[in-house]
């Protein structure tokens, strides 16, 4: 029987209407009942949450939110890992839900915003601080109100998304605006539970020996689990590299892992104290490596590489010792550039074993340059995020608001320098296909000109999305082997039938190209297939129009506007967060009147 033809766009709405309606009960079910507790309906609620209270030492308001979004966080994040990977092993679904890896995503993304709401509802006691007024008479801690805007923001993503691939097909990238909308959501999430969870302890009337002591274990474990959980958010993007099948220039992987380990791990020394970069590091590892492991291992997907962020943490570590955090803008100079430079060096040196992708000598010294400017960047960044999340003022050199100005316009800027892929044109290659097997070949490349594959970022064969017709999933990149100038032969076998798509993949530091060796027919796009002929001379084009064949219909200025409203609505939410910080600063250790955000002719102010 054929097998059936797998959608290139946008669901039908009947899929969905079911799972929609099960939501959209169970979220009037939780504001009914969050509204019965408000009104002192629910007693037994009301004795749970004080038996909370009395256990942990912490407001509930605190205790429970945080710890409905930390799991959230966890379990949203591993589904979002194994969705990346079934995508690439076996290509689109059948239906939205037609991997399991989907749930834990709706899953997690539903509970962050139960945990905004939670916070909410809990919070009795909202009397100063750093408090929100919110429309109808509620008030709201700040980092409530953070992690319902966060999750809110990521959720509505998952409707977005099936818009965007109505309209534009499946794009195929962990770029797209909807797709950046969903994991950016998650991942600041972590942020705002930090901010929820500092507030708790800020207004927490226990300390010391009245509080139990395995709760007091307890949350030593989950101050370094949320530093740790920060790093993890900020890495996400980095995952077409950790998978191998990335889709922009080469240098942004060392900008990413230098930009991440800049603001994570500085806020996490600055706000936990001695050893605070180094747990963070560790938790992060500890968790991606459990990922990898069951994804990789367990699941038998592809495996999820990672960034070791060991010697970045050390080198933080170590500037703590010689420069005192409280002096915010040394310290964060000092490590900014130690990251930059000793860190990423490391990240080379680990990656040359533990990436899918190794950094060649191509993308120094622009990636190099690059990376140590979003690294100090994202030190300042970090730094002055740890300053405001620590709990009581103390002597401390506050970090500027212009060196935290010029390091966000810095970041914003080498993002932008590296963002735009280019292409060569009059690249092409004279392929001979001999056949290995049943499915498989080897292929003999001649490239003209000769020494394109010279100095590059990556040279390789990629063969993905095979689904089961192949001797099973996972993605496979074959690497050449020169035979004589501008002669390549690969280094192995090569998928040339069934499902999988087997591609020659050219990069430098800021160019992708590639030429197909072999693509099935997709008559959902529709696609005509591309045969792996015994012989054939074929043209390198963008690897773009090959890696989202899929991605179609829709205008070029459609599309721009889309991602020009993702930008202003990205440094829209940003300023919210770097508000709320601010906030949150002011309000150690005195009360703020509560920032009102009330209905005014039709808007909130």
């Amino acid at each position: 029987m054929a097998a059936p033809i797998k959608p290139a766009r946008g669901v039908d709405l009947a899929q969905v209407l079911p799972v929609t309606g099960v939501l959209a009960a169970l979220g009037a079910a939780l504001l009914t009942a969050c509204v019965m507790y408000r009104r002192g309906r629910l007693p037994a609620v009301e004795r749970a949450v004080a038996a909370v209270e009395a256990r942990t030492g912490m407001p509930a308001w605190t205790a429970i939110p945080t710890a409905v979004s930390g799991l959230s966080l966890l379990t949203a994040g591993f589904g979002f890992y194994w969705d990346v990977a079934v995508h690439i092993d076996n290509g689109r679904d059948q239906n939205p839900f037609g991997t399991p890896a989907h749930w834990p995503i709706v899953i997690g993304l539903c509970g962050l915003v139960v945990a905004g709401i939670l916070a909410i509802t809990l919070d009795h006691d909202t009397d100063g601080g750093a408090a929100v007024q919110l429309p109808f008479g509620l008030r709201s801690s700040l980092g409530g109100a953070l992690i319902l805007l966060c999750g809110s923001v990521s959720l509505a993503g998952f409707p977005l998304d099936d818009l965007w691939h109505n309209v534009f097909g499946q794009d195929v990238t962990l770029w797209s605006p909807t797709h950046i909308q969903m994991i950016g959501g998650a991942s600041l999430t972590t942020l705002a539970t930090w901010v929820l969870l500092e507030e708790g302890r800020r207004r927490n009337g226990r300390t010391g020996t009245d509080v139990p002591r395995a709760w007091r274990l307890l949350e030593a474990w989950r101050t370094a689990s949320i530093a740790g959980s920060f790093l993890i958010g900020l890495s996400t993007l980095q995952d077409e590299f950790d998978m191998g099948v990335p889709q922009f220039n080469a240098i942004y992987h060392p900008i990413l892992i230098a930009l991440a380990a800049g603001i994570a791990l500085t806020a996490a020394r600055v706000r936990l104290g001695r050893g605070g970069a180094l747990k963070a590091a560790l938790f992060f590892l500890a968790v991606r490596g459990i990922w990898a492991v069951v994804i990789g291992g367990v699941f038998g997907l592809t495996t999820p590489h990672l960034p070791l962020y060991l010697v970045e943490a050390l080198l933080v570590e170590a500037v703590a010792l010689a420069v005192p955090t409280s002096q915010a803008l040394r310290f964060a100079l000092t490590s900014g550039a130690l990251i930059g430079t000793v860190g990423v060096a490391s990240e080379w040196a680990f990656g040359q074993v533990a990436f899918a992708l190794p950094w060649q000598p191509v993308l120094f010294p622009e990636a190099y340059l690059l990376a140590l400017v979003a690294a100090v960047g994202g030190a300042v960044l970090g730094t002055a995020t740890g300053r405001s999340l620590q709990p009581e003022p103390t002597t401390r050199t506050a970090t500027p608001r212009l060196a935290v100005g010029l390091a966000f316009a810095a970041v914003l800027a080498v993002i932008g320098v590296a963002l735009p892929v280019g292409s060569h044109t009059g690249y092409r290659a004279d392929v001979t296909v001999t056949a290995a097997g049943p499915h498989e070949a080897t292929l003999l490349v001649r490239l003209e000109p000769p020494t394109i594959a010279k100095d590059v970022a990556w040279f390789n064969v990629t063969s993905w999305q095979g689904g089961d017709l192949v001797g099973g999933t996972g993605l496979r990149l074959t690497t050449l082997d020169e035979v004589s100038p501008g002669v390549y032969r690969t280094h192995g076998a090569v998928p040339v039938s069934g499902d999988y798509k087997t591609i020659l993949r050219i990069a430098t530091s800021g160019s992708q190209q590639a030429l197909p060796v072999y693509l099935p027919e997709d008559p959902a796009i529709p696609a005509a297939g591309v045969p792996a002929s015994p012989h054939f001379v074929r043209d390198f084009v963008p690897d773009v129009k090959i890696l989202q064949r899929e991605q179609v219909g829709g205008s070029d200025a459609l599309k721009h506007t889309a991602y020009g409203i993702l930008g202003v609505l990205a440094l829209l939410w940003i300023a919210t967060l770097a508000l709320g910080l601010r906030r949150l600063d002011r309000a150690a250790g005195r009360r703020l009147p509560p920032l009102m955000l009330r209905r005014t002719e039709g808007v909130f102010a």
